[in-house]
């Protein structure tokens, strides 16, 4: 209402306010605090929007939280947008990943191909100490493979998951 006292809770928002039976005829500064900013927003220019983290128990959620204030009040919605946050944080870090093997893997190939090509070129003409030598270009071209399949294991999270197809119960993946 217009004293920012609370007239009506829906059952989502209760429940992610974490409200049992309360809410109605509270304040909006005792109910969530987190709004009141939003709500002050809302009475200077009419609308406001804005993303809230609301903790409560052991959860803390991502809130996209809208005011809207008319003559009789003010009408706060929020969405919870916790999952799609994480998605998004999840894409980024994927694509990072993607990224830096992508630069990593690039020399690698050039650096294993050089070490080979010095081996077979000069290996013959080695004469005072041929096993360093050769233990010189077999530690550059292992490294390399070992750096090689590091960085494919970074790149296969950049990857999505293979699906794993199973045949399922329509009916009861509804149900659930």
């Amino acid at each position: 209402d217009g004293a920012d006292t609370i007239s009506a809770v829906n059952r989502q928002a209760r429940s992610l306010l974490d409200l049992p039976q309360g809410g109605v005829g509270d304040s909006l500064a005792k109910v969530a605090p987190e709004f009141v900013a939003i709500a002050q927003r809302a009475d200077a220019v009419g609308e406001a929007e804005e993303e809230v983290d609301l903790a409560r128990g052991k959860e803390t959620h991502r809130l996209r939280v809208r005011a809207s204030r008319s003559e009789g009040g003010l009408v706060l919605t929020f969405d919870d947008i916790t999952r799609l946050v994480s998605a998004q944080r999840n894409a980024a870090w994927r694509d990072v990943a993607r990224r830096i093997a992508h630069e990593i893997k690039n020399p690698l190939t050039p650096i294993q191909l050089s070490a080979e090509r010095i081996r077979r070129k000069y290996r013959k003409e080695i004469v005072s100490d041929l096993e360093t030598f050769d233990r010189c270009t077999d530690t550059i071209i292992r490294q390399v493979g070992d750096i090689g399949r590091m960085v494919d294991e970074f790149s296969a999270f950049a990857r999505m998951p293979s699906p794993k197809f199973e045949t399922l119960d329509a009916i009861e993946m509804l149900r659930q």
